[in-house]
């Protein structure tokens, strides 16, 4: 039989396997660091939207709406150009880590901004 945790031991995980909000990142919510020093977002991805955007910001994970379909990894590739504009980093310092063949995905952000000053502006883009 499993040892039993404690209530509140267990760090909570987002979209991905991601911890989220742990005392090593500082930041609550879809943004934390990862154990290579990385910051990293948990996604929920809603492909063929009309335009692209960020539709909310809950502590799971940033619902981001995609104006491009499912196929061939242009969704992906949109959800890329998008957060990079929105964070305002270049393409190539914004990765897919896990997910591309699911909704629920991890981008890996190689930059000096910190978990908080990414969360502020996903929640500046939703409104």
């Amino acid at each position: 039989m499993p040892p039993k945790h404690k209530a509140g031991s267990c760090k909570k995980r987002g979209a991905g396997g991601v911890e989220v909000g742990g005392a090593e990142g500082g930041a609550s919510g879809p943004v934390s660091r990862d154990k290579r020093g990385s910051v990293t977002i948990a996604v929920r991805a809603k492909p063929a939207s009309k335009h692209s955007g960020v539709t909310d910001v809950s502590a799971e994970a940033v619902g981001v709406a995609i104006a491009a379909p499912p196929t061939d990894g242009e969704a992906n590739a949109e959800l890329i150009r998008f957060l990079a504009e929105v964070l305002h980093l270049k393409k190539s310092h914004v990765s897919l880590d896990k997910g591309s063949r699911s909704r629920d995905k991890v981008i890996r952000l190689d930059s000096p901004l910190s978990p908080e000053e990414v969360l502020k502006k996903l929640r500046e883009a939703a409104g």
